[in-house]
């Protein structure tokens, strides 16, 4: 697939040469640089463009490409940080594996880019970054996640995470941070690696919210200890009362006997494929396709496909996956010849075939005033 020069952004330019991390942010539907100094600091209501470049032991630049949806963007917004990832995925040659990152269901490679975590705050470009600078601290409760990298997801954002104690839980760990005190609630069941993780929090948290000025407790669950600390932790929820059990809920859902379905896109409308054994020959080189196996959708895209139809592909599989029920389902793009181990898994045949011979660097050439692609899209919805 051909795309012209002049459809990739200028701001692109000079992107992905060297090792690192750049970053953009959706301004007026355009991406715009962000200082290093504000690497890590994402705004509720804003879209983002993260591209991460490593240097193998040869010296050659692999990519990722991830564009990062804060709950209170613009649709509008999402979209273009959608496009723009695919011009700037062009420009360093087409070759970047893409992730779409949503605002706490952030993928653990994502997270792994900032140290010990990040957490959102409220506001965007559009109403003008208004966060609270000069506002009365707000108390806030925080639910950790993870060994190695920490999903961090402030309760009073999430339905399924409210600030009150039926909120704690004996598997996770809970950061409180009030005005002058910063607690950590340590459940039960998790284990050391979590708990240092989440100190790692605790501290950032102390360091940018409080100027390194507050004080640190840390509350061990089940441990009935008489003391001022523990006291004035379970005063903020009303008093002690043993904790209920875990109950399931949708991000608990399992996918594991979900039947997989392979649909044929069709003007926008995923109509099932019909056939015995799901095998390679049933698809079609001038169509593209869902795989449905619940925790996964992906879209297969022919060859000789246009990006009408690739776009019409990816919209139907967002509708595939849009409900509280399929929080947990991503969507993987790939095209013909370069399906993922994991795409070919599914079949109960696949040929074999050679190796596509691609450049050292992985960059496109320029010829004729276009650069030439196949695009290997591998673009994750969580």
């Amino acid at each position: 697939m051909a795309v012209s020069m002049r459809d990739l952004d200028p701001a692109f330019q000079g992107a992905g040469q060297k090792a690192g991390l750049e970053i953009w942010r959706i301004e007026n539907f355009r991406p715009a640089p962000v200082p290093k100094s504000s690497y890590g600091k994402f705004f509720m209501g804003d879209s983002y463009v993260i591209l991460k470049t490593t240097a193998s032991k040869s010296g050659a630049l692999r990519h990722e490409i991830h564009y990062w949806l804060g709950k209170d963007t613009s649709q509008d917004e999402a979209g273009a940080a959608a496009i723009k990832t695919v011009e700037l995925d062009a420009t360093i040659g087409g070759r970047a594996v893409q992730h779409r990152e949503v605002q706490g269901h952030e993928t653990a490679k994502f997270l792994s880019y900032f140290k010990p975590c990040i957490i959102p705050e409220e506001g965007g470009v559009a109403s003008g970054f208004k966060h609270a600078v000069a506002e009365e601290h707000k108390t806030r409760l925080f639910v950790c996640k993870g060994k190695h990298v920490v999903h961090v997801k402030e309760a009073s954002l999430y339905a399924y995470v409210a600030f009150a104690r039926s909120s704690l839980s004996h598997d996770d760990i809970f950061i409180l941070d009030t005005k002058s005190k910063i607690f950590q609630f340590n459940g039960s069941n998790s284990s050391i690696q979590e708990r240092a993780k989440a100190l790692e929090v605790v501290q950032y948290i102390k360091d940018t919210y409080h100027d390194g000025k507050c004080e640190i407790a840390s509350i061990e669950d089940g441990k009935l200890m008489a003391d001022a600390e523990s006291g004035e932790f379970w005063g903020l929820f009303g008093g002690f009362a043993p904790l209920p059990k875990k109950t399931a809920t949708d991000e608990d859902k399992s996918f594991d006997s979900y039947p997989t379905k392979l649909l044929c896109v069709v003007k926008g409308q995923a109509e099932p494929v019909e056939g015995d054994a799901l095998t390679r020959d049933l698809l079609d080189t001038n169509k593209c396709y869902l795989l449905d196996c619940g925790l996964e959708v992906f879209v297969w895209m022919g060859r000789n496909t246009s990006l009408d139809e690739r776009r019409s592909a990816s919209g139907a599989a967002e509708e595939l996956v849009h409900g509280p029920d399929r929080s947990k389902s991503h969507i993987i793009r790939v095209i013909e010849g370069f399906e993922t181990v994991m795409f070919r898994s599914k079949f109960n045949s696949w040929p074999q075939t050679a190796d596509v011979a691609v450049s050292e660097d992985g960059r496109g050439k320029v010829a004729g005033g276009k650069w030439e692609l196949l695009l290997c899209l591998c673009v994750y919805f969580h």
